[in-house]
């Protein structure tokens, strides 16, 4: 009985060290206990979503087990699992160094600097909390001829629902692309959104609200630090749960102007 409240104390220990999380204002909101879903839909790219996602995870596990699922091809999962166990961070770099496919080396914001140190710190969290779980959940599926990519967001929102049925006890939270995130049919594109295939009532879903800055991406014939516009107040900061753009998000998440993060791999 000593050694299991000596362990949880050293467990409630490492939770509340100041190093731990960077406090997000706002986030208690998320906690409600029929909400199984976080999703963060944001702009590729930046430095300040990963960070804030990872310090998302960080508060989450006070409140009970939590799953991450990234906007990775599922086939990274193997290469994802040994990264998180890697006896050390030179080891665990190593090993994604040399994945030879994916978004570190087909660049699209997703193989970030801030990425990588997102995922380094996943991994720092998983050793503190080892019931902590990372999937990959993109489909790797190439699109058919005739499908359009509507059935890609319906195999992605499949893939959350199975891995949330595969831990029923664990909070799942998710980072995406916007348009992944959103609650409502994209009229525009003719497309049904991932999160729309979730049941609705176990879901908050926030956007990134460009509140100006820069992102890394690539458009027209160069890829790199491109501005962002000003749609939202540049100094609000942090979760706000009000619907947002004609429902299509439960509410935002408000990070500042952003600056833009360059491939980890050039």
């Amino acid at each position: 009985m000593i050694a299991a409240l000596l362990a949880a104390s050293l467990h409630a220990a490492a939770l509340a060290a100041p190093s731990a999380c960077t406090p997000i204002p706002g986030v208690a909101a998320l906690w409600k206990d029929d909400i199984r879903y976080v999703v963060v839909g944001e702009m590729h790219g930046t430095t300040e979503t990963p960070a804030a996602f990872a310090d998302l995870v960080c508060a989450a596990r006070a409140q009970g087990p939590v799953t991450v699922a990234l906007e990775f091809s599922e086939g990274m999962q193997p290469m994802l699992d040994a990264f998180m166990a890697a006896e050390s961070e030179p080891a665990a770099r190593a090993i994604l160094a040399a994945y030879p496919h994916g978004p570190f080396v087909h660049h699209d914001g997703r193989g970030s600097v801030a990425i990588l140190d997102m995922l380094l710190r996943l991994r720092a969290m998983k050793r503190e909390t080892p019931d902590l779980k990372i999937v990959a959940f993109a489909p790797d599926s190439p699109r058919v001829r005739g499908f359009s990519q509507s059935y890609s967001e319906l195999d992605m929102g499949h893939r959350l629902a199975t891995a949330a049925r595969k831990a029923p006890e664990n909070r799942m939270l998710v980072l995406v692309g916007n348009i992944h995130a959103q609650r409502k049919t994209i009229e525009s594109y003719n497309l049904t959104p991932a999160v729309v295939h979730l049941p609705s009532a176990e879901v908050v879903s926030l956007y990134v609200v460009p509140q100006g800055g820069t992102a890394w991406n690539c458009g027209g014939d160069a890829c790199g630090a491109n501005p962002l516009p000003e749609t939202y107040d540049a100094a609000a900061r942090g979760v706000i749960v009000q619907p947002y753009g004609n429902g299509a998000f439960d509410g935002v998440l408000a990070l500042g102007p952003t600056t833009a993060s360059e491939p980890a791999k050039p």
